[in-house]
């Protein structure tokens, strides 16, 4: 029988809530990591038992976990990630940020994305990191970061492997932009033409973009989308240039949010949850109304989902990591929001109901499906 997992990330340790394929009926588990600060929980596409998890780890600092049980038990890391020449250049890892699964034909290596921005690789499976110097020592490094931190860190995530080739990578840095490698992380240069950084004197700048959020859609390689501190993006290579597709969206709501979900078998259809993204940024949902939008024709119009949400006075908002998708012939789709609510929708977002309340701050939300 079909089993579903949802791993929950949060501000105070991990979580897990659990169904068959209907959906319908969940049980809660957890905490595991109480205290710790789980930023990112990553099922393997390769190997339906294993998981890695970001970590920080309260006094002891940043690291890594993997499990493969379907996280039953953890086992830390003997080697986490760490810059290789550790503080002479002011790099030292605070938290590690972002985890990927690699290329399917390299199936016990992995990704890992932190704050300050780097990229570390495992070939066994999490258990060992080595940073990728490729990216890291690069010496357009400290040009292409020096706008600095946002109030959460300087940040690298939404790591995308093409799964039409292992060689060809796609890294994003709040604040720093989109980079590109198409030699497996030797070689990287700046993919942000078309981007808006509406908070530089220069707009229009090759670098010092704030990506939130960036997704290679899994059924059209050459498609991607992006949520970022500017507006929402797609981009179809071998185009340079990110069309701002938010555009599109209500005025009054606007295009700023952090997540971006797309349908794993349709490239037109993506969901976005949006926030308040005024002069003084409160990061809530608008008007304190909560609501997904979709689109199903690429960016050209939107649609609001908001039935089963608070109608009012609910401000909240939802991370960069917080919001996901399964892959039922429905897909249902899930998020976590700054007040520890988790919600799920079982028609594509239509529909929403709250499947938990009163979890601590939530970071990430991940989807693992298995049978059993």
């Amino acid at each position: 029988m079909a089993k579903i997992s949802v791993f929950v990330g949060t501000r105070k340790g991990l979580f897990v809530l659990s169904s068959d394929e209907t959906r319908e009926k969940w049980t809660f588990s957890g905490p595991q990591f109480l205290g710790h600060i789980i930023y990112h929980v990553a099922p393997d596409s390769r190997d339906k038992n294993r998981l890695v998890m970001a970590a920080k780890t309260g006094h002891l600092g940043p690291t890594v976990y993997h499990s493969s049980d379907r996280g039953a038990n953890w086992v830390e890391s003997t080697k986490p990630p760490a810059f290789a020449k550790a503080g002479e250049d002011g790099k030292v890892v605070d938290n590690g940020f972002w985890i990927s699964p690699g290329h399917n034909s390299e199936p016990e290596r992995w990704y890992a994305g932190t704050s300050p921005p780097g990229i570390f690789v495992s070939d066994d499976r999490g258990a060992n990191w080595a940073p990728l110097e490729g990216f890291n020592d690069n010496p357009k490094y400290a040009d292409w970061f020096a706008q600095g931190a946002t109030p959460g860190g300087q940040m690298l995530h939404s790591i995308n492997i093409n799964p039409s080739d292992k060689n060809h990578m796609y890294a994003c840095v709040s604040v720093g932009g989109v980079f590109e490698s198409t030699d497996q992380g030797n070689k990287w240069k700046p993919l942000n033409k078309g981007i808006q950084a509406d908070f530089m004197p220069d707009p229009s700048v090759e670098y010092g973009h704030d990506p939130h959020c960036v997704v290679l859609h899994p059924a059209k390689h050459d498609r991607l989308y992006q949520q970022n501190h500017c507006g929402i993006y797609r981009i179809d290579r071998p185009s340079n240039e990110w069309i701002r597709i938010g555009k599109n969206m209500p005025k009054e709501i606007g295009d700023i949010g952090f997540p971006i979900v797309v349908h794993p078998r349709d490239p037109e259809t993506a969901w976005v949850f949006p926030m308040d993204g005024t002069e003084v940024w409160p990061r809530t949902s608008p008007d304190g109304k909560p609501s997904v939008y979709t689109t199903n024709d690429a960016g050209e119009s939107w649609k609001r989902f908001d039935k089963g949400l608070p109608a009012k006075n609910a401000f909240f908002t939802v991370k960069r990591q917080a919001m996901t998708n399964d892959n039922a012939s429905k897909i249902g789709l899930y998020f976590g929001t700054s007040q520890g609510e988790v919600w799920a929708s079982n028609d594509e977002g239509e529909s929403w109901k709250c499947l938990v309340s009163y979890l601590p701050e939530i970071y990430c939300i991940r989807v693992m499906e298995y049978e059993e």
